[in-house]
């Protein structure tokens, strides 16, 4: 059978209208993880950032150790006698600041006179001073007295240095400074500083020879 035919246009089930769905107690923001990267990223831009300022400051100061040397020695007397020693020991010494930007402050210097690894004397009477830039300073630690002597090859190294006709002496310094630079002061460092010297027997023809000293920061 024939369909008849239908006049004016066709219209078809109706189409829904479209709906926009939100999900509700949901956050668009940012979860844990992108809170943690965005916190690292801070911090490292702040480690960064400090370490191209330490950089920079590094390269302007270029800051340099001090350097210490003792010029000349005057041993009047060092008898072992017992297990004692009786010493006079005088030490000049030179500490040169090779900075152009740095100054120094020797708030406290201790200097110390060891023999066969045994300390036998003690200076803590040396003035405080400003040291300037390239500047050299001049100190003089004295050693005077009668101390007992812990060690069992004291003895036998004592009598074998006395025939060479010199005795290693060890002197160390323990200062307290503080540097400045432009009209900043940081506080205190201690380096620590070593002079092995080989003084020659009182009443021998030996010299003595500058010494440079290790300076440990």
């Amino acid at each position: 059978m024939k369909q008849p035919q239908l006049n004016g246009a066709y219209y078809g089930p109706a189409i829904p209208p479209q709906h926009n769905y939100r999900s509700v107690g949901r956050s668009s923001g940012c979860g844990p993880c992108c809170l943690f990267c965005t916190l690292f990223k801070f911090i490292l831009s702040i480690v960064i950032i400090l370490g191209i300022v330490v950089f920079v400051v590094w390269l302007v100061l270029r800051p340099s150790e001090i350097k210490v040397h003792a010029t000349s020695v005057s041993l009047n007397q060092f008898t072992l006698a017992n297990g004692s020693l009786d010493y006079d020991l005088d030490v000049n010494m030179t500490i040169r600041n090779p900075n152009r930007r740095i100054g120094l402050y020797y708030d406290y210097i201790e200097a110390q006179a060891y023999y066969d690894d045994s300390r036998f004397g003690f200076d803590n009477s040396l003035q405080t001073f400003y040291q300037g830039h390239k500047n050299t300073s001049y100190i003089e630690p004295v050693f005077k007295g009668k101390n007992a002597l812990v060690g069992d090859s004291i003895a036998s190294t004592y009598n074998t240095e006395k025939s060479d006709g010199y005795y290693n002496i060890e002197v160390k310094l323990r200062p307290k400074l503080r540097m400045k630079i432009w009209i900043f002061k940081i506080k205190h460092i201690k380096p620590k500083i070593s002079c092995d010297l080989k003084v020659p027997v009182p009443g021998t023809s030996g010299s003595f020879k500058e010494t440079k000293c290790d300076v440990d920061f």
